[in-house]
């Protein structure tokens, strides 16, 4: 993974080393900051191109709200500094990651009003997130023993820093058992999510995802579901349960960092026919199309160009 030089950090491009952190940081001790991840892909045309940037700094700006506090920016500040840091670090595919959190202050679990907040904008270059043959051959995924909480009891809106220790410890443990993945299943037992990914199933041509009740309403899953619908195929945002899953003829999982991935094998069953079926193979191929510039009609409203 190479690290960019630079960071943008509080209004200025300084270099990554450089940048200090108190120990008496808010976010530190009690996980008040929200972030988000975003991908830059190089083009066949040349240069690169951000993937539905602004709507990535539309829920960074409601994660802001959904926790509680104000940044100190304008969308339009943040999403220029999105491309002037990727050009600053001469990258043409990469990811970047927008941080705010409460910096140093009272460290009672209190924000106080108008907590001072920090921001900065990191990118680093990074490969597919669950692995090349991942993608080519599909993951393997273990039901989690930890479930997504109640959303009376996490906001599942928000991209939350604190919110996401339990995605660590869940992945933590699927991958100690040899798996690539874990999946939560909400508090009633239907399934949820990844760690970091929405969850998709087909069975008989009907494409199923789970509904935005007690997961993160994610940017890739809503470009795919357009892309698919526009493709002919039935879509439904409805809940179903690990048997359904496990019987499906196909599974796949979606996000900024896994992108599309199949899944081969659940709770060590196989899925379908034990390796990436049709739909998820050409959702792929369309979406690396889509992503670096090849698939026009969605070029203007979903990529910005890094110039």
């Amino acid at each position: 993974m190479a690290k960019g030089k630079y960071t943008w950090f509080n209004g200025d491009v300084i270099e990554t080393d450089q940048i200090r952190i108190s120990p008496y940081t808010h976010a530190l001790h009690y996980g008040t900051g929200i972030f988000e991840g975003i991908r830059v892909y190089k083009q066949h045309n040349g240069g690169g191109a951000v993937f539905r940037l602004k709507e990535h700094v539309e829920r960074f700006f409601h994660s802001a709200k959904i926790i509680g506090f104000t940044i100190p920016y304008s969308h339009e500040q943040l999403f220029e500094a999105c491309v002037d840091i990727v050009r600053k670090n001469k990258f043409e595919e990469c990811y970047i990651r927008p941080l705010a959190y409460i910096t140093d202050g009272p460290l009672g679990l209190s924000m106080g009003e108008n907590p001072p907040i920090d921001v900065l904008i990191l990118v680093w270059e990074w490969g597919r997130y669950l692995g090349d043959d991942g993608v080519n051959k599909g993951v393997r995924l273990k039901t989690s023993s930890y479930i997504r909480p109640h959303v009376n009891s996490v906001m599942t809106k928000g991209k939350i820093t604190g919110q996401y220790v339990t995605s660590v410890i869940a992945k933590y443990e699927a991958n100690k058992l040899g798996f690539h993945e874990a999946l939560f299943l909400d508090p009633e037992g239907f399934l949820a999510e990844g760690t970091g990914e929405n969850l998709f199933m087909a069975k008989k041509g009907v494409i199923k995802t789970t509904p935005l009740t007690s997961v993160l309403e994610g940017i890739t899953r809503e470009s795919i579901i357009e892309h698919l619908r526009q493709q002919g195929h039935s879509v439904l945002e409805q809940r179903f349960t690990r048997d359904e899953l496990l019987c499906a003829d196909e599974v796949f999982l979606c996000g900024t960092a896994a992108e599309i991935t199949p899944v081969r094998e659940i709770d060590f069953r196989s899925i379908g026919e034990g390796k990436p079926g049709p739909i998820a193979s050409k959702l792929l191929k369309d979406y690396q199309a889509i992503v670096r510039g090849d698939t026009p009609s969605y070029g203007k409203n979903w990529l910005t160009p890094i110039k």
